[in-house]
């Protein structure tokens, strides 16, 4: 007999949306076979969701928990760790987080993902990774480190090509060590994770703003501005041509000439992928202007209304294959304390609503299919990072990860109604459903509202990167 099973008319499998039963036994889905082949007979519980969407457990590949934030005063704060954000994920439907385990000068990377187990072991509610991040100049024995993080299961590493801002020197990584980096990783068959912004470009724009006198953050667009991120993703991609076997992925793409790098690049064959955020595809510069427009900025920057066009035409023509949060969680008080182009805050609060936004947006309001749908906001995910099948995929010996949309719950959102913090930047928001069911390896976790989830139900996600995302055979 079956632990559960879920039974719906438009339930999202890799074959396609239909009438299908989904059977979980423990905690792997056992069986997916057409609507109504199992009865009270074969299952503990049945869960009719006729009527809704049934898919795979979101997986956001771009989050950052108990961050180290530092203040306008120079002071540090740490954001929200990941028992909050975790349990707001289930309450939105996303099953799986990939976070950053920070290696610094002075440590060596097993060390750093040491200290970052240390952070989620026992407090996360929902299953999890890490992309290991390097920074700064990097000394040669972290070379080795890396590669044997890729080969025990940490396959995916975090480069910036800019400090991102002035107060925040050392994060960038020169493009001689970049180039180690490629060999390294290309060698051991893992994936390099790209923050690209030209860091001259960067703080030339700086100084320049600064020196003018033009430093409020509703300028912030022209400091991380279109040509930076065209200038180092081509950059980053002729480098790439040098290394044979190096993948790539794109972190937060914001621009239109980013999308038509990463496609040119991919038109002539090359393993590249590209990530964007929901607040680049529902947000643009303008936003700035609006009260307390801190709230809508990550960086890079918002950009304008051509580059979000744009963004939204690279999801439709596989350019742009997930759509992540960058979700940095914290007060209003610390997101908007920061006024000026070079103190503030970056990140979203914004993983337990995103697959109802996107939903609305994608499904609802532009016609894409289920299929297409469920790829940018988990599938390509998994198979980018190493996850799937196991994750990603309702079929036979996956984890039973399942989310509920339901369009009965239609709603304009609010930040009562949601679990992460005492703001919401997609407030007022109509959406077309909202999440009534959350289930993680066959565990109920979230129903109609009601958590049943412990901070120790969270697993970590030991990952490698397949043969056909490093040779970009990959069907995405």
């Amino acid at each position: 007999m079956f632990d559960l099973v879920i039974r719906g008319d438009r339930v999202v499998t890799p074959n396609g949306a239909g009438a299908y039963d989904v059977a979980i036994q423990a905690d792997n889905i056992a069986a997916v076979a057409a609507a109504g082949t199992f009865t009270e007979q074969h299952a503990a519980r049945i869960i009719d969701a006729t009527g809704k969407i049934v898919m795979p457990g979101g997986i956001d590949p771009h989050v950052h928990c108990k961050w180290y934030s530092p203040q306008p005063d120079g002071s540090v704060i740490y954001t929200d760790p990941p028992s909050v954000v975790s349990r707001a994920a289930l309450y939105g439907g996303t099953t799986t987080l990939i976070d950053f385990a920070r290696w610094t000068h002075g440590s060596t990377i097993q060390e750093a993902i040491d200290k970052r187990h240390e952070d989620w072991r026992g407090q996360c509610y929902c299953d999890y990774s890490y992309h290991v991040m390097v920074e700064g100049a990097l000394p040669t024995e972290i070379f080795e480190q890396l590669g044997q993080a890729v080969r025990d299961g940490y396959p995916t590493v975090k480069i910036f090509t800019t400090d991102i801002t002035p107060s925040r020197r050392g994060r960038m990584v020169d493009f001689g060590d970049i180039w180690e980096v490629f060999q390294v990783v290309a060698r051991e068959r893992g994936l390099c994770v790209m923050h690209g912004e030209d860091n001259d470009i960067v703080m030339h724009m700086y100084e320049k703003l600064i020196r003018e006198g033009r430093v409020g953050f509703e300028h912030m667009a022209e400091v991380h501005n279109a040509m930076s991120e065209d200038m180092s993703f081509r950059r980053v991609l002729a480098l790439a041509q040098n290394v044979p076997g190096i993948a790539l992925y794109f972190m937060h793409v914001s621009a239109a000439n980013g999308v038509q790098a990463v496609r040119e690049a991919r038109e002539r064959g090359l393993p590249v992928y590209a990530e964007t955020l929901h607040q680049y595809l529902m947000y643009t510069a303008e936003d700035y202007k609006r009260p307390n427009g801190q709230m809508y900025h990550t960086y890079p920057s918002l950009k304008s209304q051509a580059d979000q066009n744009e963004l939204w035409a690279g999801t439709l023509d596989g350019t742009v294959h997930t759509v992540a949060t960058d979700e940095v969680c914290c007060s209003l008080n610390v997101k908007t304390i920061g006024k000026r182009i070079d103190d503030t805050t970056g990140g979203n609060v914004g993983v337990e609503p995103r697959l109802a936004i996107m939903y609305t947006e994608m499904v609802g309001r532009r016609g894409y299919s289920l299929e297409k749908f469920v790829d940018l906001v988990s599938s390509n995910a998994a198979k980018i990072m190493g996850l799937y099948p196991r994750k990603g995929a309702l079929v036979p010996g996956a984890d039973a990860d399942i989310a509920v949309l339901d369009p009965a719950k239609r709603t304009i959102v609010r930040k009562e109604m949601l679990h992460e913090q005492d703001y919401s930047p997609w407030e007022g928001h109509e959406v077309y459903v909202w999440p009534s069911l959350t289930v993680l390896r066959g565990k109920v976790v979230m129903e109609e509202g009601v958590l049943h989830a412990t901070p120790s139900d969270g697993t970590y996600l030991l990952r490698r990167i397949s043969d056909e995302i490093l040779a970009g055979a990959c069907r995405l």
